[in-house]
């Protein structure tokens, strides 16, 4: 086994309403949906974003299109309107997930190379 970060197996997009932001993650090959389940989980997720998320993350599965959703709740200090943050809306939280190393088998091939 080998560990990659999830930017080899998916991209991601991700919005804000008020303090509360959601990461897509979404699969470049269908066939990859499953690495995403088994292992990019709510709790992951909210260890690796630490304290820019003082809520809970919940996670949604959307296996018709190989993709997760994760709502972060008090996430953005407020909110857009309210905070001071250099960055108070949820747009770039995408980048971050990117970065969580995942592990798959050593003859893996990610799809870009595919």
């Amino acid at each position: 086994m080998k560990t990659i970060p999830l930017r080899e197996v998916a991209h991601a997009r991700s919005g804000d309403k008020t303090d509360t932001s959601n990461v897509g993650v979404i699969a470049y090959d269908p066939t990859d949906y499953e690495l995403l389940r088994e292992q990019v989980t709510a709790d992951r997720v909210k260890a690796l974003y630490g304290t820019l998320v003082q809520g809970d993350v919940t996670r949604y599965e959307l296996p018709n299109i190989g993709a997760l959703n994760f709502v972060l709740r008090r996430a953005l200090h407020g909110g857009v309107t309210v905070s001071l943050a250099l960055d108070p809306h949820g747009k770039t939280r995408s980048s971050v997930v990117l970065d969580l190393p995942i592990t798959v088998p050593d003859d893996y091939v990610p799809p870009r190379l595919r």
